[in-house]
């Protein structure tokens, strides 16, 4: 099972680092029964870009609570067996909740089938979305508008190997 899991670059150079992703458990996103259900789809490609999508916002969350971290959204998409991934029926009808899965154990380095990050020139808006997130949960309209603005950037793919030159 594809699953992706959101961090931040200081997030990615660590688990490069230690071999692994962790500590666990783990919060992802990944292609579940509520996320098909919701996007009535059975394009798997559509599907996993779905999961992308939230595991991106979910990175966005983790920038805004780490204000010295880069502003780039961070995905690693990792494939584990699917025993390895808890799923919560009893939320699937949350919209908020679409897609979450958590791992239960730290996952290897080696499990890494990409790495999905923003381009430098999405900084700004990301920037400036990760500042208008507690707002915008609040309700603020024009700050949502701000958070929505950082999702017209398209995430960039990397292969596992180029992970050195993206921490730098």
């Amino acid at each position: 099972m594809r699953v992706y899991i959101p961090t931040t670059l200081a997030g990615l150079a660590e688990a490069y680092k230690a071999g692994e992703l962790g500590p666990a458990p783990l919060d992802a996103f990944a292609v579940t029964p509520s996320l098909r259900e919701w996007y009535l789809s059975d394009d798997i490609e559509e599907l996993e870009y779905a999961a992308l999508t939230r595991a991106a916002q979910a990175s966005l969350r983790l920038i805004a609570v780490h204000p010295d971290a880069p502003r780039r959204r961070v995905v690693i998409a990792v494939d584990v067996t699917d025993a390895e991934v808890r799923y919560d029926p009893d939320r699937s009808l949350d919209p908020a909740a679409l897609g979450e899965v958590r791992l239960a154990r730290a996952v290897s380095m080696g499990k890494a089938a990409a790495v999905h990050l923003d381009a430098a020139d999405a900084q700004d808006d990301v920037s400036a979305a990760a500042d208008a997130l507690g707002a915008a949960d609040t309700g603020d309209d024009d700050a949502q508008f701000t958070v929505d603005g950082a999702e017209d950037h398209e995430l960039l793919w990397y292969a596992t190997q180029e992970i050195p030159n993206l921490i730098g």
